[in-house]
């Protein structure tokens, strides 16, 4: 609080994509002004630039910073005193990385929905402009941010649980376990089974980021190698709806990846599992809130989100007493806080946190990750992932 003090407002932030009645875009404006880190003043909210315009002064925008153009929009703001200070991109993947690079290049930070670009030759050149324009890059894997996770993490860090032996994490939907595409397409859908737009492995674009990122992010190291099985599981669809991977990370330790939105029955489950040399840790998405900590020998240990215990730090990540439901909108928000906070700390001078939100350098790590299980599946055996 007393850095927002002396920063004197919240950061201004663009919107680009996720109108009025989209559900990735309230999640997005509600994270971003949960705390009072940011303050959505200006958007681009649909491709039509009638609709964008409409949509941005029926959310309660000032009508001349509702924008019908992501060029408009960064053209605008930079003649404006009180221009924006950050943009948020929830828009089709396939635009991810040019609206990402015109933002940086103006001379703004960038919180980006994943994937970050179409591969990993775009998100290297997203780094190197992240670095040369000494802005900050969020990507928004908003279970990485859950209090539990980053517990578990900093447990890896302090050799809580030995020297990591094995990740497992799976990531199963249940979306694509009927034949979607032969029915009525919405334009979501449209783009969605069109290869060119969704990205390099639809399954992937849509969880498997998520997953690959939270197994790194836990374990505290990147992967190495992978050998992948990568396809469908509804026959005779023409995008992949299934990956399954083992894994080999940084340091040695093995691992197991399994995603697919084609599971009948599956409802958004998340489980993520690290063994280490002297116990393991085991969290569910369906109970974010609790982490189950079991050391060789010893009893199985449930931790929850507010125990008086906890660090200082996982504790302020929190906003609501242990056995009050906290979800994935409070997980978005402690990205949008984290990136704030350190803008506005580089702005005045002072210390810079170190914060463990997902950067840049993560996404194109993710790229480089799916290209690999790509390439495993062509060659058939283990593949290099790329640094």
């Amino acid at each position: 609080m007393q850095l927002r003090e002396k920063f004197g407002r919240p950061l201004r932030l663009a919107v680009i994509g996720g109108g009025p009645d989209s559900w990735i875009g309230r999640m997005h404006r509600g994270a971003a002004e949960m705390d009072g880190w940011f303050r959505v003043t200006a958007g681009v909210l649909s491709s039509d630039p009638g609709r964008s315009r409409a949509a941005g002064v029926a959310m309660g925008l000032d009508p001349q910073r509702c924008y019908g153009t992501v060029p408009e929009l960064l053209a605008g703001e930079r003649l404006r005193q009180d221009g924006v200070d950050a943009v948020a991109i929830m828009t089709p993947n396939d635009t991810h990385y040019a609206y990402a690079a015109a933002a940086l290049d103006a001379g703004l930070d960038v919180v980006g929905d994943k994937p970050v670009a179409h591969d990993f030759a775009q998100a290297q050149d997203l780094v190197r402009r992240t670095r040369a324009q000494q802005r900050l890059f969020a990507i928004a894997h908003g279970y990485s941010a859950y209090p539990m996770i980053r517990h578990a993490r900093q447990l890896v860090r302090d050799g809580a649980i030995g020297p990591v032996r094995l990740v497992q994490v799976e990531y199963i939907q249940s979306g694509l376990a009927t034949r979607v595409e032969d029915g009525p397409l919405t334009s979501r859908l449209r783009w969605i089974f069109d290869p060119a737009r969704s990205g390099l492995a639809l399954v992937m674009s849509a969880i498997g980021c998520h997953t690959q990122h939270l197994a790194c992010f836990a374990a505290g190291a990147n992967v190495t190698r992978v050998m992948a099985d990568v396809g469908t599981l509804r026959p005779g669809r023409q995008v992949i709806d299934h990956v399954s991977a083992l894994l080999e990370f940084e340091g040695g330790a093995r691992g197991t990846f399994t995603v697919t939105q084609a599971a009948a029955g599956g409802e958004n489950d998340i489980r993520l599992r690290v063994y280490g040399e002297a116990g393991m840790m085991d969290w569910s998405h369906r109970e974010a809130s609790y982490l189950k900590l079991a050391m060789q020998g010893e009893p199985v240990r449930t931790i929850g989100r507010g125990d008086p215990d906890l660090p200082t730090g996982i504790l302020a990540l929190g906003r609501t007493p242990r056995g009050h439901p906290e979800g994935l909108r409070e997980a978005f928000a402690n990205i949008y806080a984290e990136m704030a906070q350190e803008r506005m700390a580089r702005q005045l001078g002072e210390p810079v946190p170190d914060f463990p939100y997902p950067r840049i350098e993560d996404g194109a790590h993710t790229m480089a990750f799916i290209e690999a299980c790509l390439a495993s599946q062509a060659c058939g055996g283990w593949v290099d992932v790329e640094r």
